[in-house]
């Protein structure tokens, strides 16, 4: 009897580890392609595990998440999406216009969600909102508040000088364009001359803060992109070396000492798309979630930079200030 139980317990033995592997294995992958990079990211995508663990699933616990980033980078993406499409994926997420673009030029094949900027009906990744087909997420939609911005950011720099557009060509012809002419509409509006620069590398971007001191330029609106997200770092280093004053679309730009930020929380929307992400996990199609749009928009001020500047926030950016960080 005990040799036959020693036997049985060695059976046991070896059963448990496959077991407990083809436990881990059963658990869903998702792939996950992001235009950005990840120590600059990092908060967002604490965010979108926020989402998905809202739905039941936790990274590492009972699904597993692919990450492949890009790095501002947009040259990358096809080969990205390619290797991570090769994997066993239950869904694929895609952070950024041209990620969801590369995901879908690489055909996936199992549920698109996606975070974009831009109008993803116009762009060709879903057929409508409501019913959006096989991909759906969040429209961030903030491209169409360049002009606002420009608005903003001309009430905490009062001047006649010119005021300066950053703008990434590789991030889109079509869409750099369409961000420049609303801001050049804005400016013609409050009859200041609008001086552009274009940048898609570092020494592009450093070149365009010296060509925008060179005009005399007294403020500047950092085209919505991921490249520019990417490099936010080097963005406020150099306006705060040239004293140039930022306004940008999101919160981390004036949290990391621009001047300020106009737009929908980005961290939230992270978080969204992490739920529906859970929701595809659980069963749900694409085409019975409609895309989201983000319903509130948020005014952010860094106080120390205005003192920095010289500046002082007039009363009626103070009352429509979401918030001040000081």
């Amino acid at each position: 009897m005990k040799r036959r139980e020693f036997i049985i317990g060695l059976g046991m033995s070896a059963v448990g580890p496959i077991a407990a592997s083809a436990q881990q294995a059963a658990n869903p992958l998702i792939g996950f392609i992001s235009t950005r990079s990840p120590e600059e990211a990092s908060g967002h995508t604490n965010a979108f595990r926020r989402g998905l663990e809202e739905m039941g699933y936790i990274e590492g616990r009972n699904v597993a998440v692919e990450y492949r980033w890009a790095s501002g980078d947009y040259s990358r993406l096809p080969s990205l999406a390619t290797d991570v499409l090769s994997r066993p994926l239950a869904i694929v997420v895609a952070a950024g216009d041209p990620a969801a673009q590369a995901a879908k030029a690489a055909g996936v094949a199992v549920p698109l969600v996606f975070v974009v900027g831009q109008d993803p009906v116009h762009s060709g990744l879903v057929a409508s909102m409501n019913r959006p087909g096989k991909a759906t997420g969040v429209n961030f939609f903030t491209g169409e508040l360049g002009g606002k911005r420009l608005e903003l950011i001309c009430a905490m720099v009062p001047s006649n000088q010119p005021v300066g557009l950053l703008v990434n060509l590789r991030f889109g012809v079509e869409v750099a364009g369409q961000h420049r002419q609303a801001v050049a509409s804005a400016a013609k509006m409050l009859g200041r001359e609008l001086v552009v620069q274009e940048a898609g590398t570092d020494k592009e971007i450093a070149a365009s803060f010296a060509g925008f001191v060179k005009a005399g330029v007294s403020a500047l609106v950092v085209q919505n992109d991921p490249f520019f997200d990417s490099r936010r770092s080097q963005i406020v280093a150099l306006s705060r070396h040239h004293r140039l004053p930022v306004i940008a679309h999101i919160r981390e730009y004036p949290v990391d000492g621009a001047l300020m930020s106009y737009g929908a929380s980005l961290s939230d929307t992270y978080r969204q798309v992490g739920v529906y992400a859970g929701k595809l996990l659980r069963g749900a199609k694409p085409d019975d979630l409609p895309v989201l749009r983000p319903t509130k928009f948020e005014l952010v001020i860094n106080i120390q930079a205005t003192k920095a500047l010289g500046l002082s926030v007039p009363q009626s950016i103070l009352v429509a200030s979401d918030e001040l960080i000081e």
